[in-house]
């Protein structure tokens, strides 16, 4: 199969309204963690539903977010991350964010946890610390954004819960050791038709990545375009679904599990001939914490795949921020180097 030419797959579906439902039993809670933890083992994504997130809700975000994104730039500049210094919050036109060096097709906004002004973090100018920009003559997006957020989290949670117990860990590890007070981001992606006739082998709406903390939460309209890299080396286009959230592990599952779990390439590309949208949501560690490598079974090792910055996340040593700061700093270079504390 050419890397080029992906062939179109199915994830794993997995129905987890078990983790959310009062009455659910111990069995029931066991298969759903199994269930989690093959799909982690084997292709590092899975779609769920049951989780509770009203398709409503991503009616409304997509509406806003086409609504932006329909704005002319200069209006779209209004909230460009420029403005937001080291909080990293904001709109960045298309080819302002870079992917394994190269720029990506595609324009997005920033968003994380509000940080009030007196947080010690934005004080200091700890990067991606601050507040949320957003259009001040249309409240929609400011309004369906932090639904959106309070809607995640306890989704979030709850699939973090059911990997712990798929790891032989108490379901309440994560929150007792590493998210007590999670790192959490979210990104509203657009990515414009691909020019016809262009087949260019760098025009990637995002090219190969994997991402950096524990869990990706995706939601994505029906256009298509994610592309997941298979063991072999060959490339799965993956069809959305409606209702359903596609969650893939990052970085520190990989870290944590040495490996059992592995951080898995990915990719976006944009061929459908309209305006795609996609809305990653990242719950990470605690800012502050190191992350370790547990002394779990390995059963299955799926091994780990070089990075295209040449990085070994089983080797790093520092914190969860350190590790990101530095990871966002290579994606956005120039405004690293505005907005970086000065010695």
């Amino acid at each position: 199969m050419s890397a080029t030419s992906p062939h179109s797959d199915s994830l794993p579906l997995i129905d987890v309204s078990a983790l959310f439902g009062h009455h659910s039993s111990a069995t029931d809670l066991t298969e759903v963690a199994t269930e989690i933890d093959d799909a982690c083992r084997s292709v590092g994504f899975f779609s769920i539903v049951g989780h509770g997130v009203p398709t409503a809700l991503q009616a409304r975000l997509e509406a806003a977010s086409h609504d932006f994104f329909a704005r002319t730039e200069e209006e779209k500049q209004l909230i460009a991350m420029e403005n937001a210094g080291s909080a990293w919050r904001g709109w960045f036109p298309v080819g302002g964010e870079l992917t394994s060096g190269v720029p990506d097709r595609k324009e997005g906004i920033y968003f994380g946890s509000e940080h009030p002004s007196d947080h010690p973090r934005v004080l200091a100018s700890v990067a991606l610390h601050g507040q949320n920009q957003f259009p001040t003559d249309n409240d929609d997006l400011r309004k369906t954004v932090l639904e959106w957020l309070d809607a995640l989290r306890p989704v979030a949670d709850a699939v973090m819960r059911a990997i712990a117990l798929g790891l032989g860990l108490p379901a309440q590890w994560f929150e007792q050791h590493l998210t007590g007070d999670p790192t959490i981001l979210f990104r509203i992606f657009h990515y414009p038709p691909e020019p016809p006739g262009d087949s260019s082998a760098t025009n990637w709406g995002v090219g190969e990545h994997t991402d950096y903390g524990l869990l990706t939460l995706l939601a994505q309209d029906q256009l298509g375009g994610l592309e997941v890299r298979a063991l072999d080396g060959s490339w799965i286009g993956l069809e959305p679904m409606q209702g359903a959230i596609v969650c893939n592990i990052g970085d520190m599952l990989e870290r944590l599990t040495g490996a059992r779990y592995r951080s898995t390439p990915h990719r976006v590309r944009n061929t459908s001939g309209s305006s795609r949208l996609s809305f990653p949501y990242f719950f990470d560690p605690s800012w502050d914490v190191t992350v370790p490598t547990l002394p779990i079974p390995t059963t299955r090792h799926r091994g780990s795949t070089e990075r295209w910055d040449g990085s070994d996340v089983l080797a790093w040593e520092g914190t969860y921020g350190d590790y990101l700061t530095a990871k966002v700093a290579k994606v956005f270079p120039e405004l690293f180097e505005v907005t970086r504390p000065q010695p």
